[in-house]
Formats: C-alpha cells, sequence, structure tokens
C-alpha cells in the first residue's frame, strides 16, 4: 500500500508540472500494483482511475478519460453512501470534461449532482463547495444561461474571499469568468474592471509571463477589440 500512495503522490507531482506522459505511465504502475492487493481496495483503485482520467482530460482524450471517469464512479459507488463527498469529485470532473468538449447541456446535471452532495456534506460555505459551483456557473455559461451563472459565480468568488482572502488564485479565476460572463452580456465597462482585477493578481501571483496570465490578457485584449480600440487589443 505504502508503494502505491508514493506513485500516486509522484504521478500528482508529474501532473502539476505538466509532465501528463509521465504521469499516466506512474498512475498505470500504481493501478497494477492496486488491483493485485488481496482484497483490493475498491476506492483506491477507484482514486487512482479518477486520477488518469484528469491526466487524460489535459492531454485532450476526452474518451478515455469519460470511460475511467464512469470506471471510477462506480467503483466509488460500491464503496461508499451515495451521498458521499468524495463521489462529488467524480462529477465535479466529469461536468468538467463535458465543458471542455464544449458539450455543456450534458455536463450541467454531473455538475449539479456534485453541488447536491459537496453542500449536503460540508455546507454552503465550504471552498469546495464554491469550486463546484464555479464549475456548475461555466457550464451554465457556456449554454448562455448568464442570470443563474452570474449568481453563481458571485458567490463562488464571495465564499473564496472569505476564506482564502482577496489576493487568491481562486479569487483570479472567479473574476476573470465572471468578467466573460459580462463582456458577454454586452456590459464591457463592469467586464473591464473584473479583468483588470483578475489580471493584476494573476500578474502577482504566477508573473507575467505564465499562461494563464496571458488567457486573461486575450479576454481583455477581445474585449478591447469589440470596444473597437484596436491598437490596445494588439498590444494586450
Amino acid at each position: 500500500m505504502r508503494r502505491i500512495l508514493a506513485l500516486a503522490a509522484a504521478a500528482e507531482a508529474h501532473r502539476h508540472r505538466a509532465r501528463y506522459a509521465k504521469a499516466e505511465t506512474v498512475l498505470r504502475q500504481a493501478l497494477a500494483l492496486a488491483v493485485k492487493v488481496p482484497g483490493s481496495n475498491d476506492l483506491m483503485v477507484a482514486t487512482l482511475l479518477n486520477n488518469l482520467a484528469v491526466v487524460h482530460k489535459y492531454q485532450g482524450r476526452f474518451a478515455r478519460a469519460g470511460r475511467l471517469y464512469r470506471r471510477a464512479l462506480a467503483l466509488a459507488e460500491k464503496a461508499l453512501a451515495p451521498d458521499h463527498p468524495w463521489l462529488a469529485a467524480v462529477y465535479h470532473n466529469l461536468g468538467g470534461l463535458e465543458h471542455a468538449r464544449g458539450r455543456y447541456a450534458r455536463g450541467e446535471p454531473f455538475a449539479r449532482r456534485g453541488v447536491a452532495i459537496r453542500e449536503k456534506a460540508l455546507g454552503p460555505n465550504h471552498p469546495e463547495v464554491a469550486a463546484d459551483t464555479a464549475a456548475l456557473a461555466a457550464l451554465l455559461d457556456g449554454q448562455g444561461k448568464y442570470d443563474e451563472a452570474g449568481r453563481l459565480y458571485r458567490r463562488a468568488l464571495t465564499i473564496f474571499e472569505r476564506v482564502f482572502g482577496r489576493k487568491h488564485y481562486e479569487v483570479a479565476v472567479n473574476l476573470n469568468n465572471l468578467a466573460a460572463l459580462q463582456h458577454a452580456k454586452g456590459d464591457t465597462l463592469k467586464a473591464e474592471r473584473l479583468y483588470r482585477r483578475a489580471l493584476a493578481l494573476k500578474d502577482k501571483l504566477l508573473g507575467p509571463v505564465h499562461p494563464d496570465t496571458a488567457l486573461t490578457l486575450n479576454n481583455l485584449a477581445v474585449l478591447r477589440k469589440d470596444q473597437g480600440r484596436t491598437a490596445e487589443a494588439v498590444s494586450l
């Protein structure tokens, strides 16, 4: 068991450094060991399957990720109560996968289930509930359900600011997403203010040349282009 845990931790470290092929290899080693353990722990295997699915999502191997998430969910449902918060993580990931595939309506039920489970277990003001809420908002945003999405983004933002403070990465992410929603609704002044807050945080937390900083720069550039301020858009 100790060897399996060590491999899982190493795989997570590789994933955070975007070494996806290496993370996949290490996770497959851990899975091969886990299924051979006498009286194999279904939850351990489910966790490894979930982690491998996350890696495949980042690799763009969406169909394979979906199959692994569903295998993980089936194993976990045998081992846990139907409202156990661990299940919320897989529902969150299934919703995120559909978001990555641009299939927002298909992802919405997964995200709603994740929010319901986690909120029941942890209460409405927990940061993990906020993360699930923001994920649901993104799926609604993609469908043009801007009013509910906006309420959920703001709810998540309030929780993150209360728990982590106003200068946390999760705050920057939610500011960026809320800005994009305001832009889509045509409120370019509010969108600009939110983008600039997000950009200032990302510059400070991640640095000016980080890809995540570039995401918000690009979004602000699109806003400037739509406002007819082409020179500033090009610069951004």
